[in-house]
């Protein structure tokens, strides 16, 4: 359950989630521009896991040193192909990094309270239900399974195996579409009509929310 709207002086709380290659990412440079403070979860679980991170010593202790590469940071393919593996893995990986991301997502959250709107990037929200009782509003960022792939491919040259991999481990759009408040269809469509969707979601939210943006 989200919570209720926020008094004129508080910051309108967004989660902003989507499938990978979905275009989220660029949805949230968008509202970045209009004057959301953007809180990107990912930026926060890279930082958490690079060499001397906070969650190193724990991604040890639960994985052991295989995980770690030689410079001391996570090893993200092996953990990426230890979670396909074993689904129990990807729990264990959760247990550690989840709670850390979300100290540091309200951290950054709290010196974002000037900002109008705090979007928080969320890829996983769905599989992290937590994150609705910490917003006032979802905005699913959809598209096709074809469109994601062919998006993933193109910029990341991974092979479209692994791309169908990803998604099979993430929610489903159906998931992802019954959570959303806002939704944003981003396929077929050029950047500029998808910059014009954004900018009428903005004035939604405008009107929506007790006080001037």
């Amino acid at each position: 359950m989200k919570v209720p709207a926020p008094r004129s002086a508080e910051p309108l709380r967004i989660g902003l989630t989507g499938g990978i290659g979905s275009g989220k990412s660029t949805v949230a440079r968008m509202l970045a521009a209009h004057g959301a403070g953007v809180v990107d979860t990912d930026a926060i679980s890279r930082r958490l896991t690079a060499a001397g991170g906070r969650a190193i010593p724990l991604l040890r202790e639960a994985f052991g040193d295989t995980v770690i590469d030689a410079d001391g940071a996570l090893d993200r393919r092996r953990m990426r192909d230890l979670v396909f593996d074993d689904p129990t893995a990807r729990h264990r990986l959760e247990a550690v990094l989840h709670p850390l991301i979300s100290i540091d997502a309200e951290r950054e959250a709290a010196l974002l309270a000037n900002s109008p709107v705090v979007v928080f990037d969320v890829p996983l929200l769905v599989e992290s239900p937590e994150w609705l009782q910490r917003v006032h509003r979802v905005l699913v960022v959809d598209c096709s399974e074809a469109t994601q792939i062919a998006r993933v491919v193109q910029r990341s040259g991974w092979a479209e195996s692994s791309v169908r991999a990803v998604i099979a481990v993430q929610a489903s759009r159906e998931q992802r579409c019954a959570v959303a408040d806002d939704l944003i269809l981003n396929d077929g469509i050029p950047i500029s009509e998808l910059a014009e969707r954004v900018a009428a979601l903005w004035n939604t939210w405008r009107a929506l929310r007790v006080g001037p943006l």
